[in-house]
């Protein structure tokens, strides 16, 4: 098991998935944004986005933020974080994500991005 996480979290590895990633949902986000693509502290933002298109109120994806129009200045700071983990973790990003819980306010990833920067709690 500890050769298979060495694999899997190999700086490489890792790299390429994140890279990987970046280029199929700016692929995506290109294709059905309807607003500006743009970039904002290295993280590329596509809106104008049908809803379908991502989850909850935007959905961080490699190095990309998909949304409609949730792109405040706090969210983007909270998308940032994401983009983070995307490039400490790479692909195995969405498995990690998925085992820490649907529940924002219980997932450490969320919780690391910010609960007020990513509106899952009000501002004190």
């Amino acid at each position: 098991m500890d050769r298979v996480r060495t694999i899997l979290f190999a700086p490489l590895v890792v790299r390429a998935g994140y890279l990987y990633a970046t280029a199929v949902a700016l692929t995506w986000g290109a294709l059905l944004s309807t607003g500006r693509v743009r970039r904002v502290d290295g993280l590329f933002v596509c809106t104008g986005l049908p809803s379908w298109a991502f989850r909850r109120g935007g959905t961080c994806v490699g190095g990309v933020y998909l949304t409609d129009h949730n792109d405040s200045v706090a969210v983007l700071r909270h998308e940032g974080v994401h983009r983070r983990q995307w490039q400490a973790y790479g692909m195995m990003f969405p498995l990690m994500y998925a085992l820490a819980g649907q529940d924002p306010l219980h997932n450490h990833f969320e919780i690391e991005a910010g609960l007020e920067d990513g509106g899952y709690v009000r501002r004190r």
